[in-house]
């Protein structure tokens, strides 16, 4: 393996795996406040061109990357407009 694919494959590895702990607290709390919308819509559309972008060049450690990426924060995206209404609607007290 050319050292710059292990470079790709290592840097893909690392920004994909940094996703995993977000998700599953996301995922198992619903626990959305502290995700901004705006930041996590921009931020899933540019994962998806960058996939496009790997693909175009068919750079597998951009596409696997990027997949596992736009599947990780696609879902953390649904969850925060799902969920995110929820806490928008509290009663402020007296």
């Amino acid at each position: 393996m050319p050292a710059s694919d292990f470079i790709g494959y290592a840097a893909a590895a690392l920004t994909t795996v940094s996703f995993i702990p977000q998700a599953w607290h996301t995922f198992r709390t619903r626990d959305v406040s502290g995700i901004s919308l705006g930041m996590y819509s921009v931020f899933t559309l540019g994962v998806f061109f960058w996939l496009l972008y790997g693909l175009q060049l068919g750079a597998w450690p951009v596409i696997a990357a990027n997949a596992i990426t736009l599947t990780l924060a696609s879902a953390i995206l649904v969850m925060k407009l799902r969920f995110g209404r929820q806490g928008s609607h509290k009663e402020t007290g007296p």
